[in-house]
């Protein structure tokens, strides 16, 4: 009890004032429990269950896309031409991120990290003319597109979308009942 009590000291005094009273305005919970999420509520039964799943998928695909950006990250940095640190920040929040995810610990701070890296990709791939859905690889002539390996889809920003709403979802919603945030900061 007595660290939520610190931790809740310690955000309120991390707000400025002008935040602090238009969150008041909008009756925005300032306590310990945002760094789970947005709301309050940790949803158990078939809601908490439907949260579950979605943080255990969208953590365990981040895991899947931190990890090979991680081990070779000179690669990753230079396909981008962007400095290897912000390519590393990068990949240790999919990594980092997927993991706390899929625990559901510290939520809202996990999340928000790749949605700034999922918003830094949507970005890369407007400046580069990439389309929002890219065709359909079938419908494209035979070796026009070959992809990184020989095989894959054409660069778009749908992805990368899509993992903007789930994880702003899961930001909003919280991690549910089912998770060690409510268990820590459940009510």
């Amino acid at each position: 009890m007595i660290y939520q009590f610190g931790l809740g000291v310690a955000l309120s005094g991390a707000i400025p004032e002008e935040l602090a009273f238009l969150l008041a305005a909008f009756d925005f919970p300032l306590s310990p429990h945002l760094l789970s999420s947005l709301s309050p509520v940790y949803p158990n039964g078939f809601p908490g269950l439907a949260l579950l799943f979605l943080r255990v998928s969208v953590g365990w695909l981040f895991i899947l896309h931190g990890y090979p950006k991680i081990t070779h990250l000179r690669r990753w940095a230079e396909s981008l031409k962007m400095p290897i640190f912000l390519c590393f920040l990068s990949a240790a929040s999919m990594l980092g991120g997927g993991i706390f995810l899929i625990i559901g610990f510290l939520t809202l701070l996990a999340t928000l990290p790749i949605l700034c890296s999922m918003i830094f990709a949507i970005y890369l791939h407007i400046t580069g003319s990439k389309p929002f859905v890219a065709q359909d690889p079938y419908l494209i002539p035979q070796d026009q597109y070959q992809g990184a390996l020989g095989q894959g889809e054409p660069p778009s920003w749908e992805k990368a979308f899509m993992y903007c709403v789930m994880l702003i979802a899961i930001a909003v919603l919280g991690p549910g009942a089912y998770s060690l945030d409510a268990s820590i900061f459940g009510r």
